[in-house]
């Protein structure tokens, strides 16, 4: 018998009046206003302008949630497609279900033509916003704790998590794996922030750093994890991805490191970006050269001619 444990929410939804809210939604939603905070402060110290970060985030955030959605329901496909199970149920992102390997992939997407349109590098933005991500990812990870969702094997350790007896799961105290993964994002992105600072990276270092390092606690968290999943020669299927993911970003590193090293020294072009505009003032510039006189910047309109034959009249 357990003389400690943590207790689960009776219920994942919160009551404001009318309104519900409910719990994993609302930490992916803090989650998402901590990255962005975070990131602008960090975008701007590296020389960018205020509120840039969340420009682009409009375009990212989006993309990450149809990319972590669509990377759920595919490979946990047997939970809406299966027979006695109702497809509808793949749109109900509130009920849990975000796969981080295709957020971060559909975000990058979306913050690529945010970065395009704004003439700023991707990896510079990434590298402002990569400890923020990971402080992110430490409250969303939150949301499976109201969801009851996402835990290990069972255990008596004091800090095991109360599991209520419900659809797919048996009453028991089991190792909270959200509070595992939570805490590591947190040392991760304090690890991003302190090699940042020491070391200078630059060229999207700091967000390949943050990738290795999620990827190594994921790794072993998700291999405590008990929930239904794909298992291929042996490891479930997010253990693979970990693996490749860790090592797509090591080689980046590397090779980043010795192609392009140092930081860039402009993030963020001071120019207007407004369609049309810099075309306008070319032209506006070419019709001001035209009517200057080339000879004589006293008299910019003068005529040459009428000059010419006054000239004339007076040697005469």
């Amino acid at each position: 018998m357990n003389l400690a444990s943590i207790p689960s929410p009776s219920t994942g939804v919160i009551e404001l009046g009318p309104i519900p809210l409910r719990g994993y939604a609302f930490c992916i939603i803090i989650g998402v206003f901590v990255a962005v905070w975070f990131g602008n402060k960090r975008w701007i110290a590296r020389g960018g302008k205020a509120g840039t970060v969340a420009d682009i985030a409009v375009w990212a955030v989006p993309f990450g949630l149809v990319g972590g959605r669509l990377y759920h329901v595919i490979t946990d496909y047997q939970l809406y497609f299966s027979e006695g199970e109702n497809w509808v149920d793949a749109f109900k992102i509130w009920e849990g279900g975000l796969g981080i390997w295709g957020a971060i992939a559909f975000g990058a997407v979306g913050a690529w033509i945010g970065c395009r349109r704004r003439g700023i590098p991707l990896p510079a933005w990434a590298d402002a916003l990569a400890p923020g991500i990971a402080f992110a990812q430490a409250i969303g990870r939150w949301g499976n704790w109201f969801n009851q969702e996402l835990y290990g094997k069972p255990t008596d350790l004091p800090w095991a998590v109360e599991i209520s007896e419900g659809a797919n799961r048996v009453a028991g105290t089991y190792h909270p794996t959200f509070l595992y993964e939570s805490l590591w994002c947190v040392g991760v992105a304090l690890l991003v922030i302190w090699a940042d600072r020491r070391f200078t990276l630059g060229h999207g270092r700091a967000f390949a750093l943050y990738v290795a390092a999620y990827c190594a606690g994921r790794g072993w968290i998700e291999y405590m994890r008990v929930d239904e999943a794909h298992h291929i020669l042996g490891l479930r299927l997010n253990v693979w991805t970990a693996i490749i993911v860790f090592v797509l970003a090591v080689v980046y590193m590397v090779l980043s490191a010795r192609l392009r090293p140092g930081r860039e020294e402009i993030v963020e072009p001071d120019r207007d970006t407004t369609p049309g505009k810099d075309a306008d003032a070319k032209d506006a510039e070419q019709d001001a050269d035209a009517k200057k006189d080339p000879l004589s910047k006293d008299e910019p309109g003068k005529d040459l001619t009428a000059e010419s034959t006054e000239a004339a009249a007076e040697k005469g």
